[in-house]
């Protein structure tokens, strides 16, 4: 089995358009007016639609799966708001090994919002996952 590093590993970065944000209502039957009507978010003082908190798991499982390979398995994901994140912003989901053991990853993790109108900010923390490595085949 290929030996991981304790650090850093590879970001993932997406805008999150509002088109993508309505695939994936449609996706997960999450229809609340919050994620997409102008309107309603006016009325609430909102500057925009808000982007679903579960996208962040999907990014936070796509980000250590994009650099893991198919031989990962997630075995634990969690994460925790910290702000809003609304239609045409950039995140960027950063991580880190802290511990292996046995092909067992602790990964912490955290999402910010690097593209928008105002200054960076934290959307999620804390976060992280244990990632389990499966032998590669043939060896």
């Amino acid at each position: 089995m290929t030996e991981i590093e304790l650090g850093d590993i590879p970001p993932l970065e997406r805008t999150i358009e509002l088109r993508d944000m309505v695939a994936y209502a449609g996706a997960t039957w999450d229809w609340h007016r919050m994620h997409y009507d102008a309107a309603y978010l006016a009325e609430r003082g909102l500057p925009g639609p808000v982007v679903d908190g579960q996208v962040f798991g999907a990014l936070l499982a796509e980000q250590l799966l994009d650099w893991l390979g198919p031989r990962a398995v997630l075995r634990s994901l969690h994460f925790r708001f910290k702000n809003l994140v609304h239609a045409g912003e950039t995140v960027r989901c950063t991580g880190r090994v802290v511990a292996e053991h046995d092909g067992l990853l602790t990964v912490e993790q955290r999402v910010v919002v690097v593209g928008g109108p105002g200054p960076e900010r934290v959307a999620v923390h804390p976060a992280g996952a244990e990632v389990l490595l499966r032998a590669e085949e043939g060896r």
